[in-house]
């Protein structure tokens, strides 16, 4: 591609014209600049810089990563037809508007093309050591009248392919050979597996992989993730519409250091491993109570669950929603997390009374009481009770900073701020939020009321404020 200096005529007022050079920095810059920059741009804009000028028209051309959204069939083939480089680093494929996949009333035969478009292009860039593929489609997994298309073959042993992201389409096979020898993350959101042993079967042949995300459909009852290798791991059983669950859950991941679940209760869940690289996680249980009937059976299962945590430095925990499981498991939790400093929870008083226990290097605490409307079981669980014996050793040398979400003037939460400020040695700030909907003579007076508290640490500040975001 050639440079070339964009001039412009400018008139004289005796009507003579001078040729006036102007230099134009952005197309002087070089080839690959150019190229970098574009690659930032949807492909369907990219090919538009095309009409700036003779040095722009097949810059697109050479960019090596090519990003479609909603972009017809015939478009995307010209692009990959018209393409001046061989290799292609990152290919985007969203169809949110349904332009490709699962358009209202399409006929077999233009299904069938559909198919047969998309496998050619995902072959198309495997053959060209794509690194980065993100497939993305309209279709959800709540209609099952759907057929779904299978991913091509190829895609599964793809030699270069480091980042995968397969969203609402294709099959994860369980009878293909899996070889991604070069894959480090992995992002499996809503898709549908042939079997449940689809996802071990996939990971098997993955044996450098480091992120793992998988998002689920209740298409899947049993879950088994295993792989020595994965560092980061979140798993979403939790969707609105379609209420994604697996009824047995087992973590294989000896490595992992973040952990992320958002999970209605599995029949059963477990890690076939201790997790001791496990540093930081964020945990949400959902109480599934309609299929629920032996709750002391599910405790057993969490109890072992929470005791594989035990090594968390930072944990955001959300036990709100299942306090007939939390019931269970109190009275038999010993857990103890030594090398937690930072703890985000969001649960009844009991569950706090326990981390604090337990917990005798924390430093951060956030906590959020979240009210339900079954008056009569929420009094009982309202019921706060002073740690047994001496204090918990994180309050006497350790609690430096609390935030206290949704305080409403209740009498147990007077109970508890009056604790910790009374026993918090080397507490420096305490914040207290608030709903904006509490009555502002109810607001003065509780305010007032902990104003007052006695302070164990002399250096301890309280503020106070009017929202209360989890």
């Amino acid at each position: 591609m050639e440079h070339d200096i964009i001039k412009r005529q400018k008139h004289s007022p005796h009507g003579e014209q001078n040729k006036v050079s102007i230099d134009d920095r952005l197309s002087d810059l070089p080839d690959s600049v150019l190229c970098r920059i574009l690659s930032f741009l949807r492909t369907k804009v990219s090919v538009r810089t095309s009409i700036l000028g003779k040095r722009w028209r097949y810059v697109w051309a050479y960019v090596p990563g090519l990003y479609f959204r909603n972009d017809k069939h015939y478009a995307i083939t010209r692009v990959l037809m018209l393409r001046k480089v061989q290799n292609i680093t990152t290919f985007r494929l969203v169809d949110g508007d349904g332009c490709i996949f699962f358009k209202e009333k399409k006929e077999k035969d233009e299904a069938d093309l559909d198919k047969y478009l998309t496998d050619t292009w995902i072959t198309f860039v495997v053959e060209r050591d794509v690194k980065r593929l993100h497939l993305s489609f309209r279709y959800r997994d709540c209609d099952h009248d759907h057929v779904v298309p299978c991913l091509p073959v190829c895609l599964f042993t793809c030699k270069t392919l480091v980042d995968l992201k397969l969203e609402s389409c294709g099959v994860i096979p369980m009878r293909v050979a899996v070889c991604l020898p070069r894959l480090k993350k992995l992002h499996l959101l809503f898709v549908r597996y042939e079997a449940d042993e689809s996802i071990p079967h996939l990971l098997s042949g993955c044996p450098v992989l480091e992120d793992l995300r998988i998002e689920l459909y209740p298409s899947i009852v049993y879950c088994h993730v295993s792989s020595p290798t994965v560092k980061r791991l979140v798993l979403n059983f939790i969707e609105a519409s379609c209420g994604g669950r697996a009824d047995r859950l087992v973590i294989n991941t000896p490595s992992v250091e973040y952990l992320e679940i958002r999970d209605y209760f599995t029949e059963h869940i477990e890690c076939g491993a201790a997790l001791t690289s496990l540093t930081e996680a964020d945990i949400c249980f959902e109480d599934d109570s309609y299929v629920k009937q032996n709750y002391f059976y599910y405790s057993q299962s969490l109890l072992k669950y929470f005791d594989t945590l035990r090594n968390v430095e930072c944990l955001k925990l959300d036990v709100s929603d299942c306090p007939e499981i939390i019931d269970s498991v109190l009275s038999a939790w010993t857990t103890s997390f030594r090398n937690l400093t930072k703890l985000n929870l969001k649960a009844d008083c009991r569950v706090l009374a326990k981390f604090l226990e337990n917990a005798d290097n924390l430093e951060t605490l956030r906590f959020f009481e979240e009210y339900n409307d079954d008056e009569e079981r929420s009094e009982e669980r309202k019921g706060w009770k002073e740690p047994p014996q001496q204090v918990p050793a994180c309050l006497l040398s350790r609690l430096r900073i609390v935030k206290l979400v949704n305080i409403r003037g209740e009498k147990h939460e007077f109970e508890i701020i009056k604790y910790i400020l009374r026993n918090a040695k080397v507490l420096e700030r305490m914040e207290i939020s608030y709903p904006e909907s509490i009555a502002s003579n109810k607001e003065i007076n509780m305010l007032k009321n902990i104003s007052l508290f006695h302070r164990g640490s002399a250096v301890c500040e309280v503020a106070f404020g009017g929202s209360c975001w989890w």
